[in-house]
């Protein structure tokens, strides 16, 4: 079979501790990767962008954040529509003071920004956990958006309360505006969705990852074996949030253009992040992405199928689409509560021993 591991040998630890360390997965990736990169946008178009393409980068980087802390940290939260709110009313800021700055450096200070406010509201964490936990991440989620809404300063005094994303280059592309090419756009999200993907593998790889996982397992334990809780607690709730920040500045500067808090990053906002990283697989990077293109790819789905097939009307179709979310989500937590992930694990270890049983 072509996934077969006989014949491949691996003779150091440097070797055998590869993120992707058979040739199988590495040609896998390069392919998939050449197709994001060269393939796609040749042949993007404005549905596919703005209704999958795009959604599912920036989803997947708020998946990515929220799997960092609840996944491999432990610590449960559902304040990230608040962050991801953070992320765009500092990009928005950034954006109109500073005209000429490119927009990767504006969309970097806004993670660094939503990283200062996380770590802030992460310091309960230090005395609390679990639900308690979730309780204080939801007050920062509605007193996230609620200032937002109410301080006139974050929207520069308009009369409307939006915000909206002047044009803007990245590396020499208009990435943001209503002239901006929409393959510049796709790329522009793929490129930081790649790079900081690879990063957050190898963070959660090496020793502060293991910190985190230490934590997340017991961490009376972690804290007698020398993990020092402070600084692993509120270093998960800071990288957590730069990421979250920022999604919230590429959803608002690169994908929307104009937002409005309440209806953009209400509690929503934060349920569907939590969903995609229960559906994905806690504790996993690429469940962070499998979570996101389910729950992007789900209501297009069903919306072909029940209002285009079956003649449905769209608030019914609406509701069965809650329902069928609400039931995956149970049946995951009791069927298989490592998501997605561990299906494909469990895809691969067949493949391994195929035609052989195990």
């Amino acid at each position: 079979m072509f996934y077969r591991e006989t014949g491949q040998y691996r003779t150091d630890y440097a070797s055998d501790q590869q993120i992707l360390n058979l040739p199988q997965d590495k040609w896998a990736m390069a392919l998939l990767l050449a197709v994001a990169f060269l393939v796609v946008p040749l042949l993007i178009n404005d549905y596919w962008a703005n209704a999958i393409l795009l959604p599912f980068l920036i989803y997947s980087m708020a998946a990515l954040g929220l799997n960092i802390l609840t996944g491999y940290c432990g610590q449960v939260s559902l304040g990230t529509g608040g962050f991801m709110a953070v992320g765009a009313y500092a990009a928005y800021k950034l954006m109109t003071a500073f005209p000429g700055l490119d927009l990767t450096i504006v969309v970097l200070f806004a993670g660094f920004v939503t990283a200062a406010v996380g770590t802030v509201f992460g310091l309960p964490s230090l005395r609390i956990k679990g639900f308690y936990l979730a309780v204080a991440t939801l007050a920062a989620q509605f007193f996230l958006v609620w200032l937002f809404n109410k301080v006139p300063w974050f929207f520069n005094y308009s009369a409307t309360g939006m915000i909206s994303a002047p044009a803007r280059t990245a590396f020499g592309l208009e990435v943001s505006g209503p002239q901006a090419p929409i393959w510049a756009k796709y790329l522009f999200c793929l490129t930081l969705v790649t790079v900081f993907a690879l990063i957050a593998k190898n963070i959660t790889r090496g020793r502060i990852g293991r910190m985190w996982m230490a934590i997340r397992d017991m961490d009376i334990a972690a804290e007698l074996i020398g993990v020092r809780p402070l600084w692993s607690k509120l270093s998960a709730f800071a990288v957590s949030s730069f990421y979250v920040g920022m999604a919230g500045a590429m959803l608002f500067a690169v994908w929307l253009g104009a937002v409005e808090p309440t209806e953009a990053f209400g509690i929503t906002v934060s349920f569907n992040v939590l969903f995609m990283v229960i559906i994905g697989g806690l504790g996993s990077i690429l469940g962070s992405f499998l979570g996101a293109g389910f729950l992007v790819l789900l209501p297009i789905l069903l919306k072909s199928v029940l209002v285009g097939g079956l003649a449905m009307t769209v608030a019914t179709a609406k509701h069965v689409e809650l329902v069928l979310l609400g039931s995956l989500i149970i049946l995951f937590l009791i069927a298989e509560p490592h998501g997605l992930n561990r299906l494909w694990q469990i895809t691969k270890e067949k493949l391994r021993l195929w035609p052989f049983p195990y």
